[in-house]
């Protein structure tokens, strides 16, 4: 009978595949080589799965293993979940403030947005969490967050979303690129020019492409980023283009030209709290901020006030 798969095994398993190597899964741990090296040999043979092949002398994950890793990644992802919502229980102090962002509006936007809340509230303590839209969206209903911001209006009888700011995608270049001479960008002009992209599960992507197929162009795709803040890097260091929305380049008009995409791509955030809060004055004090905020970003990039968009 084959004996229970300890959690031992699992943790030896999950840091050798992040760390790469045994002797480092070995000192995350505080164990001995010899001791990760057992453990994986006793989890291949309870789970009766190939984990690892030997590739130059160094143990690679198969196929079997990446998927085992990605079942293990969501659990260990699920009770820090667990950890977190326990530490805002505990958590007594009615000052705190617990903000949900996305990566794309993790750079000035909600530097700019919580500084002013601040200003306006200084007795709050902010957290700022960075995570995907569900999550945020499921722990502001939850109320593990008082606020948050999501690219979904979908939300649930104990949540209320309204929009920030629904806007259509810009274009975004190195400073001095031969693009920034035009007023606005069009399909056919980025057509063979380098371009930085998004992952392939991205809404951004899958509207972008769709309207780029239309129009019969191929793009030139150099790199692919999961998250706007490095994507941005790529594009200020001269690598290619991009597009984003407006919200995710606040703030960096010094580093990237920045013009207007044809035809528009529409792209959106909203903001996001607990029905019947019981700190709605902060949570709308917050909701104003963001607004403020999204409404100086446009006119700063633009030169005009977002209403008049078009």
């Amino acid at each position: 009978m084959k004996r229970q798969i300890q959690l031992r095994q699992i943790e030896a398993f999950k840091a050798l595949i992040e760390q790469g190597t045994v002797s480092r899964a070995a000192e995350v741990l505080h164990v001995t080589q010899p001791a990760v090296s057992k453990l994986l040999v006793h989890l291949e043979e309870e789970t009766g799965l190939l984990l690892f092949e030997r590739v130059k002398g160094r143990l690679t994950a198969t196929a079997q293993g990446m998927r085992l890793y990605g079942e293990v990644d969501r659990v260990f992802a699920g009770l820090r979940q667990i950890e977190e919502a326990i530490a805002i229980i505990r958590r007594k102090d009615m000052s705190h403030f617990a903000i949900g962002v996305l990566p794309e509006l993790s750079g000035s936007f909600i530097r700019r947005a919580t500084m002013m809340f601040l200003s306006r509230c200084p007795d709050v303590r902010p957290t700022i969490h960075m995570r995907a839209s569900n999550i945020v969206s499921d722990r502001v209903a939850t109320r593990q967050m008082d606020v948050g911001f999501t690219t979904s209006l979908m939300s649930s009888p104990n949540s209320v979303v309204t929009p920030i700011m629904e806007s259509p995608l810009v274009c975004i270049m190195p400073k001095g690129h031969p693009l920034s001479q035009l007023e606005f960008i069009t399909p056919e002009h980025i057509e063979g020019i380098p371009f930085i992209g998004y992952a392939a599960d991205n809404r951004t992507t899958s509207a972008f492409n769709d309207a780029i197929r239309s129009y019969g162009v191929d793009l030139n795709v150099v790199l692919e980023s999961e998250t706007t803040p490095t994507l941005c890097e790529f594009v200020s260091a001269g690598l290619g283009i991009s597009l984003v929305h407006p919200l995710s380049v606040i703030d960096m008009s010094c580093r990237l030209d920045i013009r207007r995409f044809k035809p528009d791509i529409p792209e959106y955030f909203h903001f996001c709290h607990a029905r019947l809060a019981k700190n709605i004055e902060r949570v709308q004090e917050y909701e104003r901020c963001a607004k403020q905020v999204a409404e100086e970003a446009w006119t700063e990039i633009f030169g005009e006030s977002a209403t008049k968009q078009t």
